[in-house]
């Protein structure tokens, strides 16, 4: 895992707790300007007065034009013209291997090569021509099913296409909306969890209002055979999706899709628009933005808008649209607000504003302690790729456990060791911890209820299974443990814990 990685889940769990401390100043044009410290409200949305016209008859005008079509989070320019043309869509499935999280490999079914598939923008009352071709080197017949199609499967029944043929449908953009399309072949559950899903918006005649800023996030969740975060070549596991117990829940196809380099980004004094999808197949998604209120939000990709909100649910196979002014520089944190899907499974986002500050409208604050997630990133560059390289040295491995300590442990336990009196027990000279290592990493594996006794006194609490962290992981953290505060030196190694997880009886809850 890269320090730069570990770095982006600092940012994201402190922001959590801290908001965004720097403050912003300033607006534009598509904002009403206010004296005192009361928000921007952006302009009166068109889609709260959807045109009635009836398209159905509405014939294509001009010459023929070919979608302009963008992978995540990228969107289309706006819709500049004010008639009805033949708008010519062309997808190319292709099945390929690709990063679902550092170092985990998964073999995704695309539209287009990306997760979600490629945004499509038409205007209503276009007539589109589409076109699938399914590359010969893939080995699943695929269709699509648009929900922005009235029709028969919403094309999915004249859609179906097998490896190295293409097929054609045409069919008229009746309604106004931003909708979900996805693959229908059977089993459709499997191929829409292989991530081929994306979103179509349908821009009523008269256009959507102007923003500054337009981004395409979608979220899907991923089941996968080894458990997360689990290196190497992960293939898809039918029973846990099935069971809807998915491994990852994700914005834009990886853990990494839209955080540090890869964060959105915009301007204090701005407008965003956010076109947010949920590709499922399972789970509704809560989606929120950490620091922002969501001025106007359409719900379920429809026409009328919902003002001030804070949390917006999009379905299985639904959208949004969200709109909002930012006046605060910072980094702002796009989750599932189901926080372990954020914290635990990879749902989480970045919107990076830079501008002035506005101490009127957000002052900033110093906090008593900071609550972050499962990294602690402030160590030298290089720390965790030394402890994962081959034959790491103990010290190597100490580091990097100390990383992880900070952010899994420390929290009951203290970033000394010294524990809590009477709630959570020191792992500072401890003679419970020092009499058996193996004890001690089927405790982090599966956790532990109930009655101990640690250096002459009573401990009843609850440490829940550390499922989310794999064996190397375990194996530093204990090796730090047990190189601090006076403990007696023991090196866990990888092997040692793969071990004792092979050999344990896991708890419900232990999962993995």
């Amino acid at each position: 895992m890269s320090e730069h990685y570990l770095k982006t889940l600092l940012a994201m769990s402190l922001l959590l707790f801290m908001g965004c401390e720097q403050p912003a100043e300033g607006t534009d044009s598509t904002l009403t300007k206010t004296e005192a410290p009361t928000k921007p409200v952006a302009k009166a949305p068109v889609l709260d007065a959807p045109s009635s016209v009836d398209v159905r008859d509405w014939e294509p005008k001009g010459d023929p034009i070919q979608a302009v079509l963008t992978s995540p989070p990228e969107v289309p320019p706006p819709i500049d013209r004010d008639y009805p043309a033949k708008v010519i869509v062309e997808f190319e499935v292709v099945e390929k291997k690709m990063p679902i999280s550092e170092g985990v490999e998964y073999t995704f079914w695309t539209f287009g090569g990306s997760v979600p598939g490629q945004f499509i923008r038409v205007r209503q009352g276009d007539t589109i021509e589409f076109h699938l071709k399914n590359h010969p080197d893939n080995k699943m017949p695929h269709n699509i099913d648009l929900h922005a199609a009235t029709g028969p499967g919403g094309g999915a029944s004249s859609s179906f296409t097998a490896p190295g043929k293409q097929t054609q449908f045409t069919f008229k953009a009746l309604n106004a909306g931003l909708y979900v399309y996805h693959c229908a072949t059977a089993p459709v559950g499997m191929h829409v969890a292989n991530g081929m899903y994306g979103l179509i918006l349908v821009e009523p005649p008269e256009g959507l209002p102007k923003v500054d800023r337009e981004y395409y996030v979608m979220q899907g969740e991923f089941y996968t055979v080894g458990k997360y975060r689990e290196e190497g070549d992960q293939p898809f596991d039918m029973q846990k999706a099935i069971e809807e117990n998915a491994t990852y829940v994700l914005f834009n196809g990886s853990e990494g899709a839209l955080v540090g380099d890869n964060a959105i980004t915009a301007k204090t004094g701005e407008t965003v628009r956010l076109f947010v999808g949920n590709g499922g197949p399972n789970l509704i998604s809560s989606f929120h933005v950490i620091g922002e209120i969501f001025d106007h939000v359409y719900q379920e990709g429809g026409t009328r808008a919902q003002t001030n909100v804070q949390t917006t649910i999009v379905p299985a196979g639904g959208a949004a649209i969200t709109e909002f002014a930012v006046e605060i520089p910072g980094t702002y944190i796009l989750v599932d607000h189901a926080l372990f899907r954020a914290f635990n499974k990879g749902a989480l986002g970045m919107l990076k504003v830079e501008g002035d500050e506005r101490k009127d409208i957000y002052s900033g604050k110093q906090i008593d302690a900071n609550y972050i997630g499962d990294k602690d990133p402030t160590l030298s560059d290089g720390v965790v790729e030394k402890a994962r390289s081959t034959g790491a040295s103990k010290d190597d491995r100490a580091a990097a456990g100390k990383v992880l300590y900070q952010g899994t442990c420390s929290t009951c336990h203290q970033v000394n060791g010294i524990g809590i009196k009477g709630v959570f027990p020191p792992l500072a000279k401890s003679d419970y911890l020092n009499a058996d290592p193996d004890r001690a990493i089927q405790i982090v594996i599966n956790g532990l209820t109930g009655p101990i006794n640690v250096n002459g006194e009573p401990y009843n609490s609850v440490m829940p299974p550390m499922s989310q962290l794999n064996d190397d992981e375990i194996a530093n953290i204990l090796t730090y443990v047990y190189s601090t505060w006076g403990n007696k030196g023991a090196d866990v190694t990888k092997a040692q814990v793969a071990k004792v997880r092979s050999t344990t009886k896991r708890p419900p809850g232990a999962a993995h």
